[in-house]
């Protein structure tokens, strides 16, 4: 809130007669708004203009307040968002022309809801989407809730996409946008009533240390693997190469080189298999097997 604003708060009008501004109805609201918007408008005086403006923010604050309260739990703090609206507020009363447009709060409440969503766009998203899938996204809830009233019951997503005029994928992809707006943290429970968090559920592929166990399982299996195999291996697990490039440089199809890998990884979880290693090498090697294939 400007800091003229202050000002403006000591030295209420007179014919607030000791009232609180949210009491006033909205005939007189406007009334009063019009008449100092008037006062702001004919006077040369720049600080008197000022003044006249700060009692019109103050006299329509509440207006301000409404409007950031319907975007309450969705990211942001609501003190954020009262502050950003009496931004948008503070700009309708400075871009407002009498007697251009029906009235202040015609003008005033698409202001300061554009400056809230303006908002929203640039720091409300933890992960930041593209504008496209945002604005649809916004047009999603809006149309949902039209059609669910409308219908008496929950709208189907391809419902709403033929309201919409847009791709049913596309308004799939603008209701997974809604968890963009905050993160879970990663200490939060990994399931209900468990000690385990997110954290811990979350594999770090590049710790050497916790797949000692499986690489001491897989060593004397792959020992006894062609050279050939261990090469395929090496190229698609290792390296990353794709079968097709697999195939071209071992001189086969990309479909007999699906059908080595099968076979592959079929002998090892077969030697895996073997009574004779350690039940926790077992397992440990067979989940990456699992991975791999």
């Amino acid at each position: 809130m400007p800091q003229s604003l202050f000002h403006a708060a000591r030295h209420l009008p007179s014919w607030l007669q000791g009232r609180h501004i949210g009491e006033l109805d909205h005939e007189v609201r406007e009334h009063h708004t019009t008449e100092l918007l008037q006062l702001a408008a004919a006077t040369n005086d720049e600080s008197q203009r000022q003044s006249y403006l700060d009692e019109v923010v103050l006299l329509n604050g509440s207006v301000a307040e409404a409007i950031a309260g319907r975007y309450r739990a969705k990211g942001i703090e609501s003190d954020d968002l009262v502050q950003v609206a009496y931004l948008g507020l503070v700009k309708a009363a400075q871009g407002y022309r009498v007697g251009e447009g029906p009235g202040f709060l015609a003008y005033a409440v698409p202001t300061i809801s554009g400056e809230i969503k303006r908002h929203f766009r640039d720091f409300g998203w933890m992960v930041r989407p593209p504008r496209r899938v945002q604005e649809l996204r916004s047009a999603v809830v809006t149309a949902h809730a039209d059609l669910s009233r409308t219908k008496g019951r929950p709208a189907t997503s391809s419902e709403v996409a033929d309201a919409l005029g847009v791709q049913h994928a596309d308004v799939d992809e603008a209701v997974l946008a809604d968890g963009c707006f905050s993160a879970m943290s990663l200490d939060a429970p990994g399931h209900s009533e468990s000690t385990v968090t997110l954290a811990d559920l979350l594999v770090d592929e590049r710790d050497d240390y916790g797949h000692v166990d499986t690489m001491l399982a897989l060593r004397p299996a792959l020992a006894n693997l062609s050279e050939r195999d261990r090469h395929i291996l090496l190229l698609r697990y290792i390296r990353g190469w794709t079968q097709e490039q697999i195939g071209r440089e071992i001189g086969v199809s990309q479909m007999q080189v699906s059908r080595l890998l099968h076979r592959i990884l079929a002998a090892l979880r077969e030697q895996l298999a073997d009574p004779a290693l350690d039940s926790g090498e077992s397992v440990a090697a067979n989940a990456l097997l699992v991975e791999t294939g």
